[in-house]
């Protein structure tokens, strides 16, 4: 029986010839990562363990991104915590507030995630990484605090669903849309502790910035991880991004999946989650009523990349924010943010009446930079819109592509591109 590419990096990191779905192995592991809500509580369990510093100072990346800079006492405790704790290890890959970035925007910017690799991550998003050929995974902080000590993880090898892409998308139709898409298609538990692999010539059409995208979703279907093939678009990434050697596995032709579906992304249109689940999905023509909105958020780990900040500008150039609306535009990374600056995109969302803040996670969790009042609308390039999720539990989440987000903080209302 073959293998397919999520478990053939599996058994090289176990050690093994095969795996099968269901199997427990333990894998070596290369690339550790915390954030400023789960390192601390990962920190507390490691001195627990009363180990001797971390496995490897060089494979360990602490990204303190999700309340920084620190919105509170807390914050800033937490955040000394972590801080210290690279310090007294000397991690290499320690980012702090100038250098650091939205955690999975930032690491593949910075090259530490590459094709091969099985990554662990206590941040559920995790799973980005899938997109340049990797394993990765969200864990809990216990699980972190034992990758940071042994360099191993537990794991019980996943099923496969494998989702064949062909065709091009039309105008305004993104990563976004895609994994939308297949969410609404399947369910927030259709692809439940399964890999969720992309694979056909549609992929081409697709550029990293929307596989990061897509990969980035799979956990809100439930997927253990999501992955695409290494071709040349990310070899060519990691080529000048990486700091580390690739290793490409390919998944065999016999290779067993439970279920398989193909997708046109042709025919694919601008889709937009509706509260309060990823799966509530519905396109943009299928939309006859106005839904009024009262912010935007255009960012996060899902799009705050510099091809979402381009659509975005591109739809808000010579245009200007309802009167009334909030748009808050947050770059990904330092690097990200330097770039949409010398384009000009900044300029643009100024003159558009939007914000552009600091790289920050805040308002996704509903931390700070954007909290929902009760009653509030906003339409949200952000992952979840689970009730409370970006603050009261009376608030509402539409999340959607950088397109229709900037075209609904002209209308005023959730619209797109070909609408304004």
């Amino acid at each position: 029986m073959g293998m397919t590419m999520t478990q053939k990096i599996l058994a090289a990191h176990a050690g093994l010839e095969c795996v099968e779905a269901g199997q427990l192995i333990e894998a070596d592991l290369d690339l550790v990562l915390g954030n400023d809500i789960t390192s601390p509580v990962a920190i507390k369990e490691m001195e627990k363990m009363n180990v001797d510093g971390v496995f490897h100072k060089d494979k360990i990346a602490l990204v303190p991104d999700h309340f920084v800079p620190n919105k509170d006492i807390k914050s800033a405790e937490h955040c000394k915590c972590v801080r210290e704790f690279a310090k007294r290890n000397e991690i290499t890959n320690y980012f702090e507030v100038g250098q650091m970035g939205i955690e999975h925007a930032l690491l593949p910017e910075k090259g530490l995630t590459v094709a091969g690799d099985v990554i662990i991550g206590a941040d559920s998003h995790t799973c980005t990484y899938g997109a340049l050929g990797a394993f990765s995974t969200g864990v809990g902080s216990t699980d972190m605090a034992a990758g940071m000590a042994t360099g191993k993880a537990w794991f019980k090898v996943p099923s496969a669903i494998r989702f064949r892409l062909v065709g091009k998308p039309a105008e305004w139709v993104s990563g976004k849309d895609v994994i939308l898409h297949i969410i609404g298609m399947i369910g927030v538990d259709g692809a439940l502790y399964k890999s969720m692999e992309f694979v056909g010539e549609g992929i081409r059409n697709l550029s990293m910035d929307d596989r990061f995208t897509i990969a980035n979703m799979a956990i809100e279907a439930g997927g253990k991880n999501g992955i695409f093939p290494v071709d040349e678009l990310a070899i060519a990434y990691m080529k000048e991004h990486s700091t580390k050697a690739y290793k490409i596995y390919e998944a065999d032709e016999d290779a067993v999946y439970d279920e398989e579906y193909t997708i046109d992304l042709s025919t694919l249109r601008p889709t937009i989650a509706f509260p309060h689940l990823p799966e509530n999905t519905k396109t943009i023509d299928e939309i006859t009523e106005d839904i009024v909105i009262d912010q935007v958020v255009i960012g996060s780990c899902t799009n705050g990349r510099l091809d979402d900040l381009r659509i975005a500008a591109k739809v808000l150039q010579g245009r200007h924010v309802a009167a009334g609306m909030r748009c808050i535009v947050i770059p990904a990374t330092q690097a990200i943010y330097l770039q949409a600056m010398e384009e000009g995109l900044l300029k643009t969302f100024i003159e558009a009446g939007a914000i552009v803040s600091t790289p920050t996670c805040g308002p996704c969790l509903g931390g700070y930079m954007g909290i929902l009042a009760e009653g509030e609308r906003c339409v949200s390039t952000t992952n979840r819109n689970f009730v409370g999720r970006m603050g009261h539990v009376d608030s509402e989440i539409y999340l959607a592509s950088p397109a229709v987000a900037a075209a609904s903080a002209v209308a005023g209302k959730i619209s797109c591109p070909c609408r304004l």
